[in-house]
């Protein structure tokens, strides 16, 4: 069997025939990758919404939601994930069309095991190739962490999506207190290594494929946390501060902003600006109030000294 798709990913299988379902899962999971089946259109729009996949493979006819409304949702919606299209009625649905709609690969059932296999190794090499050329142009070379490019782009992304599907987000605003005197003291080298440190905080006190975290610029960073409540923002921002203070850096804090989206999807790019304003004065606020906190546009909301729970 091909190495390729030892890889661990995550696959969504819908069909309303259970032993298509049973099938895909034995071969899939064999294949070495998770999976998890949905039974229609709606059943897999909910899946996606709460876990993270890679690829859909999905069937065509199915009641409630069809394949064909799932594939434009998903391309709508979730359009970092591929999807592989299955039918028994080939006559009905050509393979150019399905593709149009948004779909990756189309097989006709009953499927062959071995093509199966390959088309999802190849949707696997694309994937590879486009992270690799995404990660050159959205990373920050120091950090690793996501650039103010990625940023810019994906808040649009996240915001659409989130006004969409009725969830909350919120945005965090972090900047470093005392970077320039420490790097004026210890020297350029040792100031790098710290924004890393820093880098290695954030992304350890974040959810991994969920939220964002990106270097703003300079010694400013900000995360953008999708499918959050205000509680959730606030111990996210809590164990920022806590876990940087942990690694008692000379004079050194974290001023960090909080701020939740608000508005709808008609006023999106005003919604964007008030939301970035707001969550910078916040930053601003805990800045001038001494640092080393966290603020919202009221005042400070947590500090190492406070817990919130």
């Amino acid at each position: 069997m091909d190495q390729v798709t030892r890889t661990g990913k995550t696959i969504l299988c819908v069909d309303n025939d259970p032993g298509i379902r049973e099938l895909l899962h034995e071969i899939i999971t064999h294949l070495g990758h998770r999976v998890i089946t949905a039974v229609d259109g709606i059943d897999a729009l909910e899946k996606l919404t709460d876990d993270h996949f890679d690829i859909v493979i999905t069937d065509i006819s199915m009641p409630r939601m069809d394949g064909i409304e799932l594939i434009k949702r998903i391309k709508t919606d979730f359009d970092d994930v591929d999807v592989i299209a299955i039918t028994a009625y080939e006559m009905t649905y050509k393979y150019t069309d399905i593709i149009a709609l948004g779909a990756s690969d189309f097989i006709s059932k009953p499927f062959n095991i071995d093509e199966l296999e390959a088309k999802l190794n190849r949707i696997l090499r694309e994937r590879r190739l486009r992270l690799g050329l995404r990660r050159l142009s959205t990373r920050d070379g120091l950090t690793g962490l996501y650039n103010r490019r990625y940023f810019d782009d994906n808040l649009i992304h996240e915001a659409s999506r989130a006004f969409r599907q009725n969830y909350g987000l919120y945005l965090l605003f972090i900047d470093l207190d005392g970077f320039k005197a420490y790097n004026d003291k210890y020297g350029h080298q040792q100031g790098d290594k710290l924004l890393r440190a820093l880098a290695e905080v954030i992304l350890d006190n974040i959810r991994k494929d969920v939220d964002s975290a990106c270097r703003y610029g300079g010694d400013e960073f900000v995360i953008i946390l999708p499918h959050a409540k205000r509680q959730q923002a606030l111990m996210v921002a809590e164990r920022l501060l806590n876990s940087f203070n942990k690694r008692d850096v000379s004079s050194t804090g974290l001023s960090i902003g909080l701020a939740e989206l608000e508005g709808s999807a008609e006023t999106l790019k005003e919604n964007l600006e008030s939301l970035i304003r707001k969550v910078d004065q916040a930053a601003y606020r805990a800045k001038i109030n001494g640092g080393n906190q966290v603020c919202d546009e009221q005042g400070q909301i947590a500090s190492p000294k406070l817990s919130l729970v």
